[in-house]
């Protein structure tokens, strides 16, 4: 399939439709947004100073583009750096330091398709690395048209997660406290990996991002761990362009 059917299908997927609707209007939460200092020529910026019971402060982040309430992180990416991250090798490391921060964190994607035409990415690419961010390691992605739509759902997200936190809704399961939890809850998404594994990779490499980076041999020198599971798992991280979406080479 060629490149300009995928940026339709990018463009012809649900989006939120996120208004300033009275529905809303009742919510009073304020919702304070610290946006990182390099975001300072996204409109996004403008929008949600613009609104109702919002507070927007800029400072340079650590992590992410927008820190909401002190717990959710947003990673901003417009369709163009996103295929600029897969190919420079940014959005692998980006998304583990992500799934690993204490933050709930989203993978926000912003823009039409038209705008990876002169890229010249495949789809397979795009497509492999949304699996790998969004099933493999488990950050959310939503997606948005424009800046406006992007700052509407940075505000309805950040709202849910109030309703929520207030007990407005049921929560059923419980994601892991403490960061070893978190840690073994990622590697245990790895393929062949489970529990028992993941603890023994966990003892042996000291973080997520020590497992991920090694080498194959590495990762056999770990019990339970053979020449099957190691290449599995070197597949599932891998961050070369070719192997996106090439998944007859998944070793079986």
């Amino acid at each position: 399939m060629e490149l300009n059917h995928f940026t339709g299908q990018l463009d012809d997927m649900h989006h939120p439709t996120v208004h300033s609707r009275s529905d809303m209007s009742k919510n009073d939460y304020r919702i304070t947004v610290m946006a990182d200092d390099r975001e300072r020529k996204s409109e996004v910026i403008q929008f949600l100073s613009e609104m109702k019971n919002v507070s927007v402060g800029i400072k340079r982040l650590s992590l992410g583009d927008y820190l909401v309430d002190n717990r959710l992180v947003f990673e901003r990416k417009t369709l163009n750096d996103f295929a600029l991250s897969i190919i420079d090798g940014r959005l692998f490391s980006q998304a583990i330091r992500l799934v690993s921060s204490k933050y709930k964190s989203v993978l926000l994607l912003e823009g039409t398709g038209k705008e990876l035409t002169e890229t010249g990415i495949r789809r397979e690419a795009m497509q492999g690395a949304l699996i790998t961010v969004s099933i493999v390691l488990g950050v959310p992605v939503l997606r948005s048209k424009s800046p406006s739509e992007s700052a509407h759902l940075i505000l309805y997200t950040a709202r849910q997660i109030k309703s929520f936190a207030r007990g407005a809704f049921q929560r059923h399961g419980s994601r892991p406290k403490g960061k070893r939890k978190k840690q073994l809850f990622i590697l245990q998404g790895l393929p062949g990996v489970g529990s028992e594994r993941a603890a023994r990779l966990l003892d042996e490499f000291g973080s997520v991002e020590a497992v991920v980076t090694a080498t194959s041999e590495e990762l056999q020198s770990v019990k339970g761990i053979g020449n099957s599971i190691a290449a599995r798992i070197k597949w599932a991280v891998k961050e070369e362009i070719q192997s996106y979406g090439v998944f007859d080479e998944f070793p079986i």
